[in-house]
Formats: C-alpha cells, structure tokens, sequence
C-alpha cells in the first residue's frame, strides 16, 4: 500500500504557481491562489487546502473558470462597494474584494463588499485574518451549491455557507472564527471518497435521509447543531440571502455544482465586512483586551483554546513536518504535472499527523 508523504509548503506554492502560469493565470494571481492553498493547508484544514487544486485546474481547463478575468470593483456608496468577478477564481476575487472593504473602512470607519459572478473562495478565513492583522474586524461570508438538508428535510438544499469573525490580537496572530454552518464541509467528504475512510457518524445523509458513514452513500450534509440544528439551518438561510440574491447571484440548488457541470460557470458570491476599532470607544484597547481574554481562557480548567489557536499549532508543526500528501492527491498532482509539463515538487517521508 502507498504511504503518505509530506510537501514543503514553499516547494508545494512553486510548485502550484507552475501549474497556474501554465494555464495563463498572471504571475500575481498565481501566487495568491497558491498561497492562500498552501497556508489553508498548513492551518490544518485540509477539506479547503491544497487538495482542491486539481479540481480548480480541471474547471479552468473546462472554461467555466478564466485564468484572465476582467474583475471590477465599483464603490456604490460612502461605505459600499460591488465587486464584479468575471467568472474569476474565487480565491483572488475574494482576497481583491476584502481589500476594498478594508480601505472603505479605514475612510468610513466600516466597509461592506458584495461579490458576484465568482466562483469558491476556499476558506473564509483568509481574508477575515487578513482585516485583522491590519488592526480592523474582519467579517466575512459565502454560500454554494446545494449540499446540506434543512433542519427536518433530508434533501439538500442550501450550501455549508461558512461564517468567519478575525480580531487583531496584540502580540500574536489574530483571533479568528472560521466555521461552516453545517456538520462539516462537504470537502471533507470529496477527501473522505479520494481516500477510503469512512465519516463520523450523524454529519452526513444517504439518499433516503438515514444517517451514513460511508462517504460515497452520502447525499446531503446535516445542519450545524445536530438535535438542535436548526440553528444552524437558520444561520445557512442568512448567509445565502447575503451572498445570493442580495449580490444578484443565484442561491442554493440554482447554483451549479462544485464538481459535476465542470463547463458551467458557478456564479458564486460572498460577503466582507470590514470595521474599524478606532471608531467606537473601545478600541484603542481592543486588540490588548482580545489579548487578555484569550490568556484568561487558557487558564481555564482544560486549558480552553481561542478560536484559531488549534489551527496556528497546525501550522507550526507543518512549517516543521510539512503538508501530509495523501496517496490519491499524489496522483492528482502526478497527473497534472504531466499535463502541464510540470515537475512534481520534492516529497518528504511522514513525520507527523496535524
């Protein structure tokens, strides 16, 4: 059996902003794409990492995404903006959108971006974190296709439309809420079906709506809260409306799906908001008090973690270890190195599990 080995993430980026040039993207759209992946991957969160690169250069290879697209960002207001994808990949229409929130805020005091017509963004908490090492709130919001069922339905319906808070943290990276509004990603389940094992039990539906562990009879996810999912069935619906209808995209089953329709566009949107500390009365203290609180909390019994800290240990022990490639990625990445005349990045033996 082919054992898993591990990437350097620098070697992992080069690697993938080869594969991306390859296929026309700029050289500063490749290496934010790219970048965005490898650090995803090195937080630990696999489902949205390094994994999705191949798909994301099938659906470009199929057209639905453009390596050259003519993204626009029109302000519609003091404080608002519209950003245009162009059917761009998600990732670098996100990261240009959360940058105009951020300089809305720092002239308005808050800013707010909707984005259309893009495709996934990959994690949320990109650009969350990003508003937050720059000392502002960073909140941020996305949807897709239909994936998970409504709290008492068992068809799925709206996407696992993750939510994201980051605040500046004095002394250290910032605090940072990631977190989709169902059991897990769907990605989980993609990467759960490339490797062969098998889910947690009560994350995921069969076609019939019984509960299934076996990733390829799964059918739908279950809302974020298990016997009280509602709650997070009533959070998906808010997100959609942010993300959807108010940006002038489609919602829920009307969104083509993520990995079947490879030739149609996704018509994907998000939302950022950006606030400025400085303008309310506790801000001048709030990335030290952001500080303290996590420090209180660590000090709790079982030594509670702030939201974020699991995944900046991740990261210092896969800056260490490398990225874990498992066998079926491998081959993903080998094939796309062929296609592309590409050679594969240098591999290290398995030394950790993070």
């Amino acid at each position: 059996m082919a054992r898993q080995q591990n990437v350097g993430a620098e070697q992992w980026q080069q690697w993938a902003e080869a594969c991306l040039r390859a296929l026309d993207f700029s050289e500063a759209d490749a290496r934010c794409l790219a970048s965005s992946l490898a650090q995803t991957s090195l937080w630990g969160i696999d489902s949205h990492g390094i994994a999705r690169l191949p798909h994301y250069l099938n659906r470009v290879v199929h057209g639905s995404i453009l390596a050259r697209p003519d993204i626009r960002i029109e302000r519609s207001g003091p404080a608002t903006a519209q950003a245009h994808g162009g059917q761009g990949h998600g990732i670098v229409v996100a990261h240009r959108a959360n940058a105009a929130a951020l300089e809305l805020a720092r002239e308005a005091g808050v800013g707010a971006v909707g984005v259309s017509n893009s495709s996934h963004c990959g994690a949320i908490g990109l650009y969350t974190r990003a508003a937050a090492r720059e000392g502002l709130i960073g909140i941020g919001f996305t949807h897709s296709d239909a994936i998970a069922a409504p709290f008492g339905g068992r068809q799925p319906y709206f996407g696992t439309n993750p939510v994201s808070f980051a605040f500046p943290r004095q002394g250290g990276e910032p605090l940072c809420l990631d977190m989709a509004t169902t059991s897990i990603p769907w990605n989980r389940v993609v990467n759960a079906r490339r490797d062969g094992t098998a889910l947690p039990a009560g994350v995921a539906l069969d076609a019939e709506g019984r509960g299934a562990t076996d990733a390829a009879r799964v059918r739908a996810l279950t809302p974020l809260g298990g016997e009280y999912g509602h709650k997070g069935y009533g959070l998906a619906m808010m997100v959609e409306l942010l993300c959807g209808p108010l940006n002038g995209n489609p919602y829920g089953p009307h969104i083509g799906p993520m990995y079947e329709q490879l030739e149609r566009a996704r018509e994907l949107g998000a939302f950022f908001i950006v606030i400025d500390p400085a303008r309310f009365a506790g801000g001048a203290a709030l990335a030290a008090v952001v500080a303290g609180m996590a420090a209180e909390l660590a000090a709790q019994p079982g030594s509670p973690r702030a939201p974020g800290d699991p995944e900046l240990a991740a990261q210092a022990q896969r800056q260490a270890w490398g990225i874990p490639v498992p066998p079926a990625l491998k081959a993903e990445m080998a094939e796309w190195s062929g296609r592309l005349g590409q050679p594969l990045p240098p591999f290290l033996p398995p030394r950790g599990e993070a």
